[in-house]
């Protein structure tokens, strides 16, 4: 890959921030409530003082009008340095849709406050609607001139740290209909929503939310009423590339950290890395690792000369490579350490639990290889 002076004045900026405000595991913790918080308003601050969070945003919202690859720079750097700004990702892919989608005002309000540290959530799946996101059946019926929502939605990322809920909900048809899907500004403080954390493997991160008679104004439409679903499609470039560059962090860390390990580990009397098996290991995982970022990037390069275009198949593809490569690194670098691998006292268990969750969220795996197999006119409905 080629950077800039720009880019990698930006990338050495990041790390030495890192390695001075998170660099040290004694750090992570004190920052991270010891492991259960993933986002530390603290550090999230300093970098939004930094102007980072708002790298990519428009200047007149008091971003820095970077582009995909500045972004997704970042995004790989501050994973690489496992720094806890958990809340960032939901943020920015949130502040992306608003960027394409929202009103003035809307604009305004959101994206400067992402740019000054604001942590925004987004609301999509349900008990019944996954991968499945056309069975969505949360519902806000128009009256007069409000919305009135009622529902469940889960999984919902950050919503106990955001001061807006930007919620995919049905405003006509039925569960199983793409269209009839509308998207509203939802103040996390809004009476007749109620917000109830999940406890995960990865600490307080996810939450349950319930709406009961929710009243929205009409103005806190996103958009176009029941055009949610192509708003959500013309999105997905951002947050896959956005996944992809945070476990493409995340992977060279553990790949990282585990050399480090076996180049200092003695078994037999030498060094473990000294022995084949394990080289060999290292050297396939290495080049997984560069296959990710050369894809990663490319798809970001190309979004940035394409801004407008949907690319399905590059997202997904960039989106499944980097998040099973890190899936595959942190389970191969837990054995090559052994029990150390599974220490809290190390934190290769901490990327581990990262790493096996990436698959799942942000569309899984297999959502990602039935996306790519149909770019190639492939689908289970072929005659």
């Amino acid at each position: 890959m080629e950077w800039s002076d720009e880019q990698r004045s930006l990338v050495a900026a990041v790390q030495d921030f890192c390695r001075r405000e998170a660099g040290t595991r004694e750090q992570r913790q004190r920052l991270t409530n010891g492991g259960r918080e993933p986002h530390s308003p603290e550090l999230y601050r300093k970098m939004a003082d930094l102007g980072w969070l708002g790298l990519s945003l428009p200047e007149e919202c008091g971003g820095g009008g970077a582009g995909m690859v500045e972004l997704c720079l970042f995004l790989e750097e501050t994973a690489k340095a496992m720094a806890p700004i958990g809340g960032f990702t939901t943020s920015i892919i949130v502040a992306a849709t608003y960027e394409r989608f929202g009103s003035p005002e809307q604009k305004k309000l959101i994206l400067s406050g992402v740019a000054r540290g604001v942590v925004e959530a987004v609301a999509m799946s349900e008990p019944e609607a996954g991968s499945d996101v056309a069975n969505l059946s949360c519902r806000a019926e128009r009256r007069g001139d409000r919305f009135v929502v009622n529902g469940q939605k889960t999984w919902c990322s950050n919503a106990h740290l955001a001061e807006h809920i930007l919620l995919v909900a049905r405003t006509s048809g039925r569960a199983g209909d793409h269209d009839g899907l509308t998207m509203f500004q939802v103040p996390a403080t809004a009476p007749g929503l109620t917000i109830s954390g999940i406890d995960t493997m990865g600490g307080r991160e996810v939450n349950d939310l319930y709406f009961a008679d929710c009243v929205l104004p009409a103005d806190s439409v996103v958009g176009q009423v029941d055009n949610g679903w192509r708003q959500l499609m013309a999105g997905l470039n951002v947050e896959r590339l956005i996944l992809a560059s945070i476990m493409l962090g995340t992977a060279q860390r553990a790949f990282d950290d585990v050399v480090d390990y076996v180049k200092n580990r003695r078994q037999f009397r030498r060094p473990i890395g000294a022995f084949q098996v394990i080289r060999h290991r290292l050297a396939d995982l290495a080049t997984e690792i560069e296959c990710a970022r050369l894809l990663v990037y490319d798809t970001a390069a190309t979004v940035d000369r394409a801004p407008e275009t949907v690319l399905p198949r590059e997202s997904s593809m960039a989106k499944l490579k980097a998040t099973e490569t890190a899936r595959r690194v942190a389970l191969d670098a837990m054995q090559m350490m052994g029990g150390y691998g599974y220490a809290t006292e190390f934190d290769m268990e901490r990327l581990v639990r990262s790493s096996v969750v990436s698959t799942v969220y942000g569309g899984t795996s297999e959502i990602q290889r039935e996306i790519i197999a149909k770019t190639y006119g492939l689908s289970d409905q072929m005659r």
